[in-house]
């Protein structure tokens, strides 16, 4: 798995995580394909469009596509992997970052307080990556390589934002676990990557308006770049397979492949202050 132009998919990528991991496989000189809503500056809250995504990894060196997809629609997903499809002819690494962000998800106060629409987070978010891994895999089995890999975080294990955005999370680690069985004879990787704090747009707004409040935070916090960087250093890895159905702190897989951030520090990770992943049992029920 070393082709030196790599087709990848970032799903939700007009700012935030994805934006970033796009950005890193850009700079690479891959294809990158990313997927999301906003079309122009002002269709959401925050700042940024797929289109300025893609325009930038196209200036990094790369080539970049914007496909306009809502990943709750699930026509809409299909049509996005029957152009890449027709377009390139393979996949080599699908990221599933898409999720849907509600406003009420950082308030306090139990989840019955807040809007029931969080209950998107299980569509776009959990049932989405579903959805896109079913059609990469189609892709990828044929090919016999690949590698699908599911942002996470440590609310997979701690209490973090409310049972939805965990349900979520953990999801992202079982269903990781499990497809990698399915595609092991493939030869096809899948994998669940927990990410530190990140700078993005949201954080960078929260951050300004109590810079005080929020210094030590901005410290230890990770560029969305970092997590593309982790992922191009785990599909270069020889031994991936071995590696394939596991949850990993990107943090520390950072360290593992000598991988920095784009500032030059090393990410630390956050394991002993919010739990490590879940070991999942051996145990085959076909």
């Amino acid at each position: 798995m070393n082709n030196p132009r790599r087709v990848v998919l970032v799903t939700g990528a007009s700012r935030g995580a994805g934006k970033g991991i796009a950005l890193a496989f850009g700079s690479r000189g891959d294809i990158v394909y990313v997927t999301g809503r906003s079309k122009t500056e002002g269709d959401a809250p925050l700042p940024g469009t797929v289109y300025a995504t893609a325009e930038e990894i196209t200036q990094r060196g790369g080539q970049g596509i914007a496909v306009i997809c809502d990943h709750s629609d699930d026509q809409q997903v299909e049509q996005l992997f029957q152009q890449i499809q027709a377009e390139q002819g393979r996949l080599d690494i699908l990221v599933n970052n898409a999720a849907y962000i509600h406003d009420d998800l950082v308030k306090p106060g139990g989840f019955w307080t807040k809007s029931l629409d969080l209950v998107g987070l299980l569509d776009v978010g959990l049932r989405s990556s579903y959805i896109a891994s079913y059609h990469a895999a189609k892709i990828m089995a044929v090919q016999k390589s690949g590698l699908i890999v599911n942002t996470g975080s440590f609310g997979a294990r701690c209490y973090m934002h409310g049972p939805a955005y965990g349900a979520q999370k953990i999801g992202h680690d079982k269903m990781a676990w499990d497809m990698a069985h399915d595609l092991r004879p493939y030869n096809v990787a899948a994998v669940s990557l927990w990410m530190g704090m990140l700078k993005t747009e949201r954080t960078d707004a929260v951050m300004n308006s109590e810079p005080e409040k929020y210094a030590d935070f901005f410290e230890i916090a990770e560029s969305p770049e970092f997590t593309g960087l982790v992922i191009d250093a785990l599909y270069r890895d020889p031994a991936i397979m071995e590696k394939s159905g596991k949850t990993f702190v990107g943090a520390e897989l950072g360290l593992e492949f000598g991988v920095t951030d784009i500032d030059g520090k090393q990410p630390i990770s956050h394991r002993e202050m919010l739990g490590a992943p879940v070991e999942f049992s051996e145990a085959v029920v076909e």
